[in-house]
């Protein structure tokens, strides 16, 4: 054994002898600083001048240099790790010392056997002793605890050592603490991906915070991931921050958009005249504003009561009561909104009726009330495997009858304008009548009996997508083949009377040829006449009795094909396309567009600097401006690619694109023209911002890089200046410094980066020194100023967007959740709470305030809406209260959901 050991003890004895020697150079340098920091405060006494420094501990040194403390350090403190839920916060507790204060070399006198960990905390790193790195932060004035208290004991450490190893463990320790005074590889500027946690990071997938030892930064972590944001030097404590929600609120002005790309029963004209349609999770209620074929310039009002998408609609046959059928979601716990229906009042926005709730699957697809009895009754068809058919009493919410209607897809349901007990559903390969009988006013009692249209010698079409009861009892139906069939009514055979005797049935009598490609809509006119609206041909055609066209016009290829038809006032009609545009006008003259929106996922979006005017772009490769006090798109162009982000030069004359090729242009905002069209890399681009002054324009990739250009006083020539390299993964968020000298960048491995462009596109190591840096936007959602934004259990990825206000006193936030948070600004406390609103029916991709601050607009992924909130003042006209979020919010100390 002893053989076995020896030649052990001689590396460990020399290892021990050099951390000896080590400790006695670095206690002589010690002894210096302590005398030089003696001088300085007696001078400052002698100056009769007050000290910040008193309350303070011990000063520990660079290793070649002594800076001056950072400021802003706060006194003695009493230090108390809570535990809250994933959340660990050290709450910095102030208390004036009980003597006067004394220095230290390292930690204080062990008591009772065990010692207070010390170590130098690194930037995104962790405490370290050995090796060189980034320079640290000037000299940190450690806070000395007063002798008579008892230490923490350390984690791991152990009272009942044995002798022999409690030299060793003390001789250790004291290494690593003198070690750590010297910061002698204390790479404080190392970019997050470096280990400096101060307590344990916890689990993947968790969010926490909490405040440094010395008091000067805040580290939270993101995926088990530490990150850590220094104080500003006029921060003296956290406390001092703006708390609770901000006086700020948010009204829902105008939305754009249109869901005509994948849904049918989507619009409908009410008694009042206004147009009833959706898109997201907002029904819309629109105004038009001029004559027909004119200008729009009319009102919206919105029904923001379904928690997902919309996907159906029906008007009461009172012109007043609208039902409204959404999809099934999720909440942002995983717990599953159950799709329902929603009966209310069009004139007061309330809601009268919740029909279903629990009932159906996946999501409610079609919809219609009964005419014949004033609407008593509800017709539902749920997007179930079986599609199951419900009928249900609008006044009691009560379901009367049920049945499974066909494997196969139903696109449209109704009810007889003459007889309620008929119902007609049809869709993919089929037509189907039912008779509903019995049970009227008892739950669960009716029966439902099917009779399958039968095509017989005509063709049977693989779409049966719309169909229209006529005056005299026949049913028209369009379909695929772009025929329109007439089913006429016929006695049913007395062999075979059904479950509710013998009815009458109904069989083709007519086909007429109608349109090239699929038939997606039609319409009963009051004069008697029939609108159909065709898919391939995007014609419109009139028909009169025995299917005799009588008028037509097409529709610009630019809108898309016939989704919907609805008669408006007088001889004007509505019109929705499948690009998501809605049209006004009529046969004669032709057709505008009153509503429009993008086709698909949306990503890019700026504001313009001196008008309330914004760009979007996204996967549908349309860049389009828009006009946010008209209301209206201002002009649009086909990018030929997917554009992903966009920035407006300070003139506003030019705008910069960034598209998922690695290509961006730059286009004149007034021609349309591409004045410069440059490539960097292959990867797709992901941010692009002009500096403040207009002099540089920096291009965020997803190879890594921030590429650098020059650009001349009018934004239409540039060229490249430079590369800011450093970051480990894709460039998400940039912002400038005010100067326009600097940027700060973050990146999706949760990096803050600081980059001295002015100086040669080199990244500042010393994180530190960029605290006090004022900056032109904040739109980097990792960041001192906004880190109270995070929910708590957060993977780093629920942050979409976040934008400042120009006045600096708000920030907005674009969640995955699909909602909107309004948070006050500077937002640098754990657990900040906000007010939330719904509507988006997707994550929300992006947020931007417009150049006043009087708008806010917000971007949804999927959905293709864009929202434009009014940014209304504490106590501003049209403010709504805020009620309590019924669901757990993403501040969830105290969100509220508006």
């Amino acid at each position: 054994m002893d053989r076995a050991s020896g030649p052990g003890e001689g590396p460990a004895q020399d290892t021990l002898q050099s951390l000896n020697q080590r400790l006695r150079v670095q206690e002589e340098e010690m002894e210096l600083v302590k005398a030089a920091l003696a001088e300085a405060l007696r001078l400052l006494r002698l100056q009769g001048t007050p000290t910040s420094l008193q309350g303070y501990g011990t000063l520990a040194p660079m290793r070649d240099s002594s800076p001056a403390a950072p400021p802003g350090l706060p006194p003695t403190c009493s230090l108390s790790l809570v535990s809250r839920g994933t959340q660990t916060e050290t709450e910095v507790e102030m208390e004036p010392s009980p003597e006067p204060p004394c220095l230290s070399n390292g930690p204080p006198a062990s008591q009772g056997g065990s010692e207070e960990p010390s170590g130098t905390q690194s930037e995104g790193g962790g405490s370290s002793s050995s090796g060189a790195g980034s320079p640290g932060p000037p000299g940190i004035l450690r806070p000395v605890q007063p002798p008579q208290r008892t230490e923490t004991p350390r984690r791991n450490s152990s009272s009942s050592s044995s002798p022999s190893e409690r030299p060793r463990q003390k001789l250790s320790r004291k290494a690593a603490s003198s070690a750590n005074l010297l910061l002698r590889s204390g790479s404080t500027e190392s970019r997050g991906g470096g280990k400096d946690p101060l307590s344990s990071p916890g689990g993947p997938g968790s969010r926490r915070s909490n405040y440094n030892l010395e008091g000067i930064s805040v580290k939270m972590f993101l995926r088990g991931r530490p990150i850590t944001m220094y104080i500003p030097s006029g921060i003296r404590s956290l406390e001092e921050l703006p708390s609770g929600p901000p006086p700020e609120t948010l009204s829902l002005d105008w939305v754009y958009g249109y869901r005509g790309r994948d849904s049918r029963s989507n619009l409908f004209v009410l008694r009042s005249g206004e147009v009833v349609y959706f898109i997201a999770c907002v029904v819309v209620l629109y105004r038009p504003g001029g004559g027909p074929g004119g200008p729009g310039g009319g009102g919206q009002r919105h029904y923001r009561g379904h928690t997902d998408c919309v996907r159906c609609l029906a008007v009461h046959p009172d012109g007043v009561r609208v039902a409204s059928g959404q999809t099934a979601g999720v909440d942002k716990d995983g717990k599953p909104l159950q799709p329902v229906v929603h009966i209310w009042d069009s004139e007061t926005l309330l809601k009268l009726q919740e029909i279903g709730l629990g009932a159906f699957e996946r999501g409610v697809g079609a919809l219609a009330f009964s005419a014949v009895d004033q609407g008593a009754f509800l017709c539902v068809v749920d997007d179930s495997n079986e599609h199951m058919l419900s009928v249900w009493d609008c006044s009691r919410g009560m379901k009367l009858a049920e049945i499974k209607s066909t494997n196969d897809s139903v696109l449209a349901v109704g009810f007889s304008p003459r007889d309620s007990s008929c119902i007609v559903t049809s869709g993919k390969s089929h037509v189907h009548f039912w008779n509903w009988s019995g049970g009227a006013g008892v739950p669960g009692n009716g029966t439902l009996a099917r009779k399958q249209g039968v095509f017989g010698k005509y063709k049977k079409p693989k779409f049966i997508p719309c169909f229209v009861f006529l005056p005299d009892g026949d049913i028209l139906t369009g379909d695929s083949e772009g025929n329109i069939l007439t089913w006429g009514r016929s006695l049913s055979d007395a062999r075979t009377p059904g479950r509710g005797g013998a009815k009458e049935t109904y069989g083709i009598v007519a086909q007429a040829h109608a349109h090239e490609g699929s038939i997606f809509a039609l319409c009963l006119r009051r004069d008697g006449t029939v609108l159909s609206g065709g898919g391939r041909d995007r014609r419109l055609v009139q028909w009169g009795p025995g299917l005799v066209a009588l008028q037509e016009a097409e529709i610009p290829e630019h809108f898309g094909a016939v989704r919907a038809i609805a008669e408006g006032l007088g001889s004007e009609l509505l019109v929705g396309t499948t690009k998501n545009a809605l049209l006004r006008g009529d046969l004669a003259q032709g057709f505008s567009p009153v509503i429009q929106g993008h086709t698909d996922e949306l990503w890019g979006l700026c504001t313009h600097p001196s008008q309330n005017r914004f760009l979007t772009c996204g996967h549908d490769r349309q860049l389009c401006l828009w006009d946010g006090e008209a209301h209206a798109l201002a002009w649009s162009i086909d990018l030929k690619e997917t554009g992903l982000c966009a920035d407006f030069h300070p003139s506003g004359a030019v705008v910069a694109v960034g598209l998922n090729t690695g290509r961006w242009l730059v286009l004149d905002t007034e021609t349309r023209e591409i004045v410069s069209d440059v490539t960097d890399g292959n990867e797709q681009l992901s941010v692009v911002r002009y500096s403040p002054d207009g002099l540089y324009l920096a291009i965020g990739s997803h190879d890594n890089m921030i590429y650098i250009y020059s650009v001349s006083s009018d934004g239409a020539k540039s060229s490249r200046f430079g590369r800011c390299v450093g970051h480990s993964s894709f460039i998400t968020h940039l912002d400038w410094s005010k100067d326009g000298n600097f940027i700060m960048s973050n990146s999706g491995d949760y990096e803050i980066l600081y980059w001295d462009v002015a100086g040669g596109c080199k990244l500042l190591r010393n994180r530190y020194e960029s605290r006090d840096r004022e900056w032109a936007t904040y739109t980097c959602v990792l960041g001192f100023h906004v880190y109270g934004v995070w929910p708590d259990g957060s993977d780093g990825t629920d942050i979409n967007s976040l934008c400042r206000s120009h006045n600096e006193r708000v920030v907005a936030v674009a969640d995955d959740f699909c909602k909107v948070h309004l948070f006050q600004y500077p937002c640098a406390r754990a657990k900040a709470p906000s007010r939330m609103y719904g509507g988006h029916g997707s994550h929300v991709t992006s947020v931007r305030f417009t150049h006043d601050d009087s708008y806010l607009v917000s971007l949804g992924g999927k959905d293709a809406s864009i929202f434009q909130w009014r940014v209304l003042g504490a106590g501003g006209a049209g403010q709504s209260p805020a009620t309590p979020s019924r669901t757990p919010s993403l501040s969830p100390a105290s969100s509220l959901d508006v």
